[in-house]
């Protein structure tokens, strides 16, 4: 019985490498704030991998959320994710005033 390499399996397919589904999350979070469902659909990455790397991504202070408002894909609230720092929420600075 012969087998085929994995490599030559992962060139014909579509699914996009483990390996770069990050980079390939943050590079479309860049230009567009979406939610996990509205990144699977444009990307093909499955959504339980995207909410893996929005973990890492977010430990890493490279991604954060917006707000939460509607999913144009399924109809129900979620947050809006981006990881263009030009449009990150503000931080609120603790007040010490040695109160």
């Amino acid at each position: 019985m012969m087998t085929t390499p994995l490599n030559t399996l992962n060139s014909q397919s579509k699914v996009i490498h483990p390996k770069n589904q990050k980079k390939t999350i943050f590079h479309y979070l860049q230009d567009n704030s979406a939610t996990a469902s509205m990144i699977a659909k444009a990307t093909g990455i499955p959504q339980k991998n995207i909410c893996r790397y929005k973990r890492d991504l977010e430990k890493a202070g490279l991604l954060k959320e917006l707000y939460k408002s509607i999913c144009k894909e399924t109809g129900f609230k979620a947050w809006y994710l981006t990881t263009n720092i030009l449009l990150f929420p503000a931080t609120k600075e603790r007040c010490n005033n040695g109160k």
